[in-house]
C-alpha cells in the first residue's frame, strides 16, 4: 500500500458512510435521505476526480492511476453489510449508488488509457446510450456513456436536463453517476461527513 493510496479513498471512509446509512431511517423520497446517498456517491466521484487530476499533473503514472481507481472501485462496489430491520431496502439503495458509480470508474480508466473520446455533443452520447438500452444492448449503452464521461473529464459540460427525457433504467443510473463526476471535476472538494 502506497502512502498515496491512503489519501484518495479508504475502506474506512466508505464504511463511515455505510454506518451513517445504517443509522438513518432512509426514505428515498425524503430530501435528507436523498442527500445522504448523493453525498456518499459524490464523495467516491471526488476521489476518482482527484486520481485523474493527479495523473494529468504527472503526480501519478498511468499504471498507478489505474491501480488507484481499481482500489476505489473494489471498496465502493463491495457488498455492504447492514444489521437491523430494513437491510434489504438499504442494500438496494446502496446498490443504486454503486450502479451509478460504475460508469464513473470506467470513464476515468478510459480517459487515462485512451484520452477523451471524439468531440461530439454530450446529449448525442446520452441519446444513443438510451436507444441502445431500449434495444437491450447494455454494453453499448455503457460504452457511449463512458465516452461521454471522458468528455466530461476533458471539461465538456453535460446539461442534466437531458436525463429527464430518459426512462428510468441503467442509463439514467449511470447518468446520475456522470452528474457526480461532473460536479467532482469542477469542484473536487471533499464532502464532509457532517455529524447530525
Amino acid at each position: 500500500m502506497t502512502e498515496a493510496e491512503e489519501t484518495y479513498y479508504t475502506r474506512e471512509r466508505w464504511q463511515n458512510w455505510i454506518s451513517r446509512v445504517e443509522e438513518e431511517e432512509l426514505d428515498p423520497e425524503n430530501e435528507d435521505s436523498a442527500r445522504l446517498l448523493l453525498n456518499l456517491q459524490d464523495d467516491a466521484a471526488i476521489a476518482v476526480a482527484k486520481i485523474v487530476s493527479a495523473y494529468e499533473e504527472g503526480t501519478l503514472s498511468e499504471e498507478d492511476a489505474l491501480e488507484e481507481i481499481e482500489g476505489v472501485r473494489e471498496i465502493v462496489l463491495s457488498e455492504p453489510e447492514f444489521e437491523g430491520d430494513d437491510v434489504e431496502e438499504k442494500v438496494m439503495l446502496i446498490d443504486g449508488v454503486q450502479t451509478s458509480l460504475v460508469c464513473v470508474f470506467y470513464a476515468a480508466e478510459e480517459y487515462i488509457v485512451a484520452g477523451p473520446a471524439e468531440e461530439a455533443p454530450l446529449e448525442e452520447y446520452v441519446q444513443v446510450a438510451a436507444e441502445a438500452e431500449q434495444e437491450e444492448d447494455l454494453d453499448a449503452a455503457l460504452g457511449y456513456l463512458v465516452q461521454a464521461g471522458t468528455r466530461i473529464i476533458e471539461g465538456d459540460e453535460l446539461d442534466m436536463s437531458v436525463a429527464e427525457e430518459i426512462e428510468y433504467g441503467l442509463v439514467s443510473e449511470w447518468l446520475n453517476g456522470l452528474d457526480s463526476l461532473q460536479s467532482a471535476m469542477s469542484d473536487p472538494e471533499v464532502v464532509e461527513e457532517e455529524d447530525e
